[in-house]
């Protein structure tokens, strides 16, 4: 039985939600967002917020109750509060601008990397070494902030690269005379 998937999703004033058949549609004051539940649960939209039930008692379908529940309420956050990921860029000379419609970053390469912003996502670099990304697509943000993590890795000797906010870097020691 899952913990998550009993709870109903509850929507907050200025969201609306719509129920049609395997579809569920959300929208509010920063957008809209659809999400397709998989056949082995409903999705009702009831009184108290949008309810997710198995329909049989199988094993996939207790995994997709738990999914969907939390996809559902990751569309209900989306739209009303958005998402937001942090980056930190360590490193001597590693910096990162917006300009226009892409991220340019110096990471220690010969040449400046170009990383271009998708719809939907906004990048904002309020320092040189913090990235700011979000967005109304929880999926979409976590994506991006990896795809701009795996450019340039942290290193575990000196800790340069970029690196998730708060994220703990093993470190290890350095060669000994």
């Amino acid at each position: 039985m899952s913990r998550i998937g009993k709870k109903p999703v509850a929507i907050p004033s200025g969201v609306t939600a719509n129920v049609d058949g395997q579809l569920i549609s959300v929208k509010g004051g920063k957008g809209q967002l659809s999400f397709a539940a998989p056949e082995d649960v409903t999705v009702v939209l009831g009184d108290g917020g949008i309810e997710v039930s198995p329909r049989n008692e199988t094993k996939r379908a207790r995994a997709m109750w738990g999914m969907t529940r939390s996809m559902v309420n990751n569309l209900v956050v989306g739209v009303s509060k958005g998402f937001e990921r942090k980056l930190e860029i360590t490193g001597v000379g590693y910096k990162a601008a917006v300009s226009g419609k892409n991220l340019q970053l110096s990471l220690g390469f010969s040449h400046d990397v170009t990383f271009p912003i998708p719809d939907g996502i906004s990048i904002v670099a309020a320092k040189p070494t913090e990235v700011a990304i979000s967005g109304i697509d929880k999926r979409q943000v976590g994506q991006i902030a990896s795809e701009i993590r795996a450019l340039r890795p942290p290193e575990p000797y000196k800790g340069k690269g970029v690196k998730y906010a708060g994220e703990f870097i093993f470190r290890k020691e350095g060669k000994k005379k």
